[in-house]
């Protein structure tokens, strides 16, 4: 099976045989791949590579944490792939984003404020879960519309923490008055 995935401003073709062996854009890897009985939690062997990654499906994408980096990812088969590509759909990230708390677990540090413009990539929450600190970033450029928790607070998993707007989003609501 082939599958077109977008990871930030990447692009990977995956394709997906029966013998523990994929293709990513081309070149061959070996896997194995199993869930934890958690559910959410991923073991991952890659030519013999121990990962571990939290896994978590969103409304169009998937979230992925891996050693402390969280990753927006968007699966798409070959099928539906085609058919976006056709209608001439791209898949981008608009609107307002909550960055959300993937794991239960105590915010270490707010490194935004409110108001405050922040690029794609950029840290908004630093999150300690399992004795390991994560930094969640924004998915996309946009400005801190608000912070929903401060250092020191226990958050609970899906729990929204930053709310990230369009930059222009005032501007335009402006000149249409």
């Amino acid at each position: 099976m082939k599958y077109f995935t977008t990871v930030g401003d990447q692009q990977y073709t995956i394709e997906i045989d029966h013998d523990n062996k994929i293709l990513v854009n081309g070149e061959r890897y070996d896997i194995d791949f199993q869930p934890s009985p958690e559910g959410s939690v991923y073991s991952l062997l890659l030519n013999n590579r121990s990962l571990e990654g939290l896994v978590e499906e969103r409304e169009d994408t998937w979230e992925v944490l891996i050693r402390g980096e969280l990753y927006e990812v968007q699966v798409q088969d070959e099928r539906a792939f085609r058919l976006a590509k056709a209608r001439g759909t791209v898949a981008t990230v608009s609107g307002d984003v909550n960055i959300i708390s993937p794991m239960p677990g105590i915010i270490v540090a707010v490194p935004v404020s409110e108001g405050e413009h922040v690029s794609k990539g950029d840290k908004v929450i630093i999150l300690e879960s399992m004795k390991m600190e994560n930094e969640l970033r924004a998915p996309r450029d946009g400005v801190v519309r608000r912070v929903f928790v401060q250092a020191g607070a226990g958050v609970e998993k899906n729990q929204t923490l930053v709310l990230i707007g369009d930059p222009d989003a005032q501007g335009e609501e402006s000149d249409e008055a």
